[in-house]
């Protein structure tokens, strides 16, 4: 049949367009579906308008100098040295600098890296190959940017069994103290910053405090073919206005490269201001995200960082009030930093939970996700997770399953009248063509029948592979024995090997296509997806072993119940 043929053919060929794509991005190259930013390696200085140009001034630099001072209001300097102070709960240990009170370095210790597992994940880090950190400061008031010397008060750096630990850090500048308090809570990834302003000095200030996410521009190494180990790094932000938005280092690198040139202030393609929202950087399977209150008014900011060659920027400007000699005034925030757990996304801001990445395929995935979760609460095991959800989408297509079998056993007896009208019209196809259709529509049958389930089987198979990618709740989740993680391939390829076969078998159970070269075309698929899916997530090759085992027993049960024996076989 010349319709079926063309869709095998597709299915085929989009199946080695994907292999090659995936291949390339194991390569190193860029993708042809999905390109990663790149940072460009040309020098250029960001010129951008208000809050941009503002915070581009105070970070002149982005890693913290060895030394600062904080000068008290009697004018007495005191040198600050570079100190690590480490606070650790049950969830993250965090590294912070005195200099510019800057989390250097955050852990997580609940998540091992995916590279190393005897290692945690790392997140904020400044190292040779990476610089990623959250930095906050004055705009407005000398000296109290985020390369000033902090004194760390005193206090305990462990949460031990306690629910809550405070680190509170001080400074002062000219007459102006700035108080600067991190509060980690027990089993929370979300870290309170609050900015306590007092004016000493004799008139009235009105400074504006920013935080920003900082993060270089180098294109990460990436993982295993088809793996849940791809890395990214993207700035991402969110208004009631234009929603959710995720950008690139790439294209703010030409913004400021088209400033430059042109002599113009650099001009975000997002929103510059906002009462709501957040503005993060997200990466595979978490994200950082600084959260100001709602209705608080704040400028919104993407720069590319003006002394360096590949460091950018994305986050916040808020003013504070005009606060009068001897007052005081605070401004508080919250930065979470840890995984992408969708659950736990949702009820820290409104729609934080976007930055988990379904691509394209966000309305089937979320809900598809949602079921799953909904199952795993029951069973406690992501494995056994994928293998009720598969249950259930079977017996959903049953019906569909059913009517496709008899429609290709139909077509099994239609042969011979076909092969007739082949030869009777070898040299005019468009009768041919006509002569097919009224020969199906006198028989009552579909064409595309026995192609139906496997096209409805397309969108779910896609979609899980994204439920897979995206989501940490699955990341290190094992099934059972060698399986030990669901979003990377089978390290002994056993899944793969038992899809061959299942899907070996379940090909024999069908009829057997008419046209022989669609015949050889069924016989061959089974081992170019086995082999492709030696690269695909675990948890990914388990419904698809799952499902063919299911057809097997469905095939059983339409060929002796449902298809009536004339048309068997």
């Amino acid at each position: 049949m010349d319709i079926k043929r063309t869709f095998l053919w597709v299915i085929f060929t989009m199946s080695l367009v994907l292999l090659w794509d995936k291949w390339m991005q194991h390569t190193g190259k860029n993708s042809m579906f999905f390109p990663k930013p790149v940072a460009q390696q040309t020098q250029a200085a960001s010129a951008s308008a208000s809050a941009s140009a503002n915070a581009t001034a105070a970070s002149a630099a982005a890693v913290s100098t060895p030394t600062a001072t904080t000068t008290a209001a009697d004018g007495t300097v005191t040198p600050v040295k570079s100190e690590t102070i480490t606070i650790t709960t049950d969830v993250v240990k965090a590294d912070i600098d005195t200099i510019g009170g800057e989390i250097k370095r955050l852990e997580l210790l609940k998540y091992a890296d995916s590279v190393d597992a005897k290692k945690n994940v790392v997140l904020f880090d400044h190292t040779a190959d990476r610089t990623y950190a959250a930095q906050t400061g004055l705009i407005g008031a000398k000296g109290l940017d985020h390369h000033a010397g902090y004194i760390a008060l005193p206090g305990n750096r462990d949460i031990g069994n306690g629910n809550e630990i405070s680190l509170v850090l001080e400074t002062q500048s000219e007459g102006v103290k700035l108080t600067k308090t991190y509060t980690f809570k027990k089993g929370d990834y979300v870290i309170g910053v609050k900015h306590e302003l007092t004016n000493n000095t004799n008139a009235p200030i009105a400074p504006s405090l920013y935080l920003q996410l900082i993060h270089d521009g180098t294109k990460p190494k990436s993982g295993g073919m088809f793996s849940g180990t791809t890395e990214f790094y993207a700035p991402a932000l969110y208004t009631e206005e234009k929603f959710f938005q995720k950008l690139s280092f790439e294209d703010i690198e030409k913004r400021a490269n088209k400033a430059k040139e042109t002599k113009k202030p650099d001009v975000p393609d997002h929103p510059t201001s906002a009462n709501n929202g957040w503005v993060s950087i997200i990466q595979h399977f978490f994200v950082s995200a600084f959260i100001l209150d709602e209705k608080v008014e704040r400028e919104v900011f993407t720069k590319k960082v003006a002394e360096t060659e590949n460091l950018y920027a994305i986050g916040n400007v808020v003013k504070y009030p005009t606060v009068a000699p001897g007052q005081t005034a605070a401004i508080t925030a919250r930065l979470y930093s840890g995984p992408q757990e969708t659950a736990t996304l949702e009820k820290i801001a409104p729609g934080l939970d976007l930055v988990k990445d379904y691509w394209k395929l966000s309305m089937l995935a979320k809900p598809m996700f949602w079921l799953m979760e909904l199952i795993h609460k029951f069973i406690g095991n992501w494995g056994w997770t994928i293998v009720l959800f598969t249950i259930g989408i079977k017996l959903a297509l049953f019906p569909l399953s059913a009517a496709g079998f008899r429609s290709m056993a139909k077509m099994k007896v239609l042969t011979p009248k076909m092969t007739a009208l082949k030869e009777k019209y070898k040299n005019e196809p468009q009768k041919l063509n006509q002569a097919m259709m009224e020969l199906y529509k006198t028989e009552k049958i579909n064409p595309l029948g026995g192609c139906l389930p496997m096209l409805i089987q397309m969108p779910i198979f896609l979609a899980l592979y994204w439920v897979l990618q995206a989501s940490v709740e699955m990341r290190g989740a094992p099934w059972v024995g060698w399986i030990t993680d669901l979003t990377q391939p089978d390290p002994w390829f056993i899944l793969p090997v038992l899809y061959a076969i299942s899907m070996y078998i379940t090909t024999k159970l069908n009829p057997a296509p008419a046209d022989p070269i669609q015949a050889k075309m069924m016989l061959f698929m089974p081992l170019m997806f086995s082999v492709m899916f030696i690269f695909f997530p675990s948890g990914l090759v388990l419904y698809w072993v799952v499902n063919n085992i299911l057809s097997i027993a469905q095939q059983w049960v339409i060929n002796n119940k449902i298809v009536p024996p004339e048309h068997r076989s």
